[in-house]
C-alpha cells in the first residue's frame, strides 16, 4: 500500500512555505539543546546547522541528521520515551531511519543525476515534471528558472501531443531524451533544484 513519505517526516515539505510542525519541532529541540550543560553548545550547532536556523541555510539532504536529532532528543516514537505527543507517523524498527536516508540519497541525486525521469510516466507536461521534482525535494521550484534550466540542459524533447488535463490551455507533453545518458556520461547531468 502507497503512503505518503511526509506522513513520516512532515517537517520535510516545504512546498507550501515552513509548517507549523517545524516550528513545534526546533522549539522543542531548542528546549533540548538547552536542558543539560555539557554539550550544549555542540547540540545548539547541530540544531541550528540540520534545521538551518539562525541565519544558516536550510539544506533538504539533511533528512536523516534531522531524524537523527530528533531521535535522539525523544521527539519520535522510535526512540522510546513518552514525551506529550511525536512527531510524524511511527515505523517498526528502524525503517523510519532507512527511508529518512532513502529520501536523502534521492534529494541529493536529483541534483546531478536525471532519476526524476525514472520516476514519471512516458510523456509528461513540465508541470508534472516540476511538481515532481518539489516533490522529491519538499521545496517549492521557480517556474522559470526550473524551466530554463530543463531546456538549457536538453533533458528532454516534445512528443507532439498535448493534454487537456491542465484545466487551462491544452499543455505539450514531453518525455525524456535517453540520449542523454550516453552524452552525459562523462560529464554529469545537474536538475534544477533551486528554491523560490
Amino acid at each position: 500500500m502507497w503512503k505518503d513519505w511526509y506522513s513520516y517526516f512532515p517537517w520535510e515539505d516545504l512546498r507550501a512555505g515552513q509548517p507549523e510542525i517545524l516550528k513545534q519541532v526546533t522549539d522543542m529541540l531548542s528546549q533540548w539543546a538547552e536542558s543539560e550543560r555539557p554539550g550544549r553548545a555542540a547540540r545548539r550547532h547541530r540544531l541550528e546547522f540540520s534545521f538551518g536556523l539562525n541565519g544558516m541555510a536550510w539544506n533538504e539532504e539533511l533528512v536523516l541528521q534531522r531524524y537523527e536529532l530528533m531521535f535522539e532528543a525523544g521527539l519520535i516514537a522510535e526512540a522510546g520515551l513518552a514525551p506529550a505527543f511525536w512527531f510524524g507517523r511511527p515505523m517498526s524498527a528502524d525503517h523510519r531511519r532507512i527511508l529518512a536516508t532513502a529520501i536523502a540519497r534521492l534529494r541529493a541525486k536529483i541534483k546531478y543525476r536525471p532519476v526524476i525521469f525514472e520516476l514519471m510516466p512516458e510523456c509528461f507536461s513540465l508541470l508534472q515534471l516540476q511538481k515532481g521534482v518539489e516533490a522529491l525535494a519538499g521545496l517549492r521550484l521557480h517556474k522559470p528558472n526550473f524551466r530554463r534550466q530543463i531546456d538549457q540542459q536538453q533533458l528532454i524533447e516534445e512528443t507532439g501531443e498535448t493534454t487537456g488535463e491542465t484545466g487551462g490551455r491544452p499543455a505539450k507533453l514531453f518525455r525524456y531524451r535517453h540520449a542523454v545518458r550516453e552524452e552525459r556520461a562523462l560529464s554529469g547531468s545537474r536538475l534544477p533544484v533551486a528554491r523560490m
